[in-house]
């Protein structure tokens, strides 16, 4: 295939915040290389639905798989505008309980929620650079979470995970500059099928948040549609709490 259009790599993208970011942006124009682990049938799915959409299914956690999807992403349409770093994991563990918070899970969740991400921009680089001489910079959105900037999250892995994304974040937008920008959005609770029991959480955001409620998917999607379309914007957190930070 070929596109004149800007073309958008989701990762993660068949369900929940990533298939919104996927809609999102092929509804500002660009075609879109859905991703997932699994689900691969959801995956094509949101393809078909979305029209000048592929499909490419990978396994983040493995080096080969991530390598892989970038090179079938930039095959498909001959190039790469923007990468959204959607795809991660979590684990549930009571912050006390440091015994359960094993090394073998430090691993699995680093490993896919670090690591991946870098690798896919190494990987993205040059097609993200050559954006850059089409007019517009190339675009990295890393989707990071509250739990990386505040002292909260499913687990002391997980929410280090994020940490570290963050940082990354920053690193990144210095060292790829002036051609690639680098910017993050880091949600508080986001209402998808996998928060629909976590009431506790509801409630804090009902209670606590200015905005008295949790993010919808399209929140998300809305924060990275306006850091793509942005031309100066680089190297930022956005935190999209409902203004939860500010109790």
């Amino acid at each position: 295939m070929s596109a004149s259009a800007p073309v958008a790599l989701v990762t993660g993208s068949s369900s929940g915040i990533g298939a919104a970011v996927a809609r999102r942006l092929a509804r500002e124009g660009y075609a879109v290389v859905v991703h997932s682990r699994n689900s691969a049938q959801a995956g094509r799915a949101l393809a078909a639905e979305l029209g000048r959409a592929v499909y490419v299914q990978a396994d983040l956690a493995v080096d080969a798989d991530r390598v892989r999807l970038v090179r079938e992403a930039v095959d498909a349409w001959g190039r790469l505008d923007v990468l959204v770093n959607n795809a991660g994991i979590s684990r549930v563990v009571p912050h006390g309980d440091l015994l359960a918070a094993t090394p073998e899970l430090w691993q699995e969740l680093h490993e896919v929620n670090v690591i991946a991400p870098f690798r896919l921009v190494a990987e993205a680089r040059p097609a993200l650079e050559a954006a850059a001489e089409r007019g517009r910079a190339g675009c990295v959105i890393n989707i990071s979470s509250h739990a990386g900037v505040r002292p909260k999250g499913a687990s002391i892995p997980y929410a280090a995970s994020k940490a570290a994304l963050n940082h990354m974040t920053r690193l990144l937008a210095l060292a790829l500059a002036p051609r690639i920008r680098v910017n993050a959005v880091a949600p508080g609770l986001v209402d998808t099928p996998l928060t629909v029991e976590w009431t506790q959480a509801q409630d804090l955001w009902r209670e606590r948040a200015p905005m008295r409620r949790a993010a919808q998917p399209a929140d998300v999607a809305q924060a990275v549609a306006m850091l793509a379309a942005s031309d100066y914007v680089t190297g930022e957190i956005l935190l999209l709490d409902g203004g939860l930070n500010l109790t």
